[in-house]
């Protein structure tokens, strides 16, 4: 009997459950805060989104980064209130 696992986890779930064990992809940002891949490189053209950095070709994103960015958002949203 086989079993049905997923490619790769989800990457809010890993977030919740703790700092993941790889860098992140735009794929993985857009899956986290649900919105379309171009919005994506969109934020990092003008520098609005979580800071990511390059690899060679490949764009990356540190989750503690995300994750700093993530509360920076929730502070702001909470003394505007």
């Amino acid at each position: 009997m086989s079993r049905t696992r997923s490619a790769q986890p989800d990457p809010r779930a890993t977030l919740r459950g703790g700092l993941p064990d790889r860098y992140l992809t735009p794929d993985d940002i857009a899956d986290l805060f649900g919105v379309p891949l171009e919005t994506v490189y969109a934020w990092r053209k003008k520098r609005t989104g979580p800071p990511g950095f390059r690899v060679g070709k490949h764009l990356r994103y540190d989750p503690a980064e995300v994750r700093a960015y993530v509360t920076r958002l929730k502070d702001v949203d909470r003394a505007a209130a």
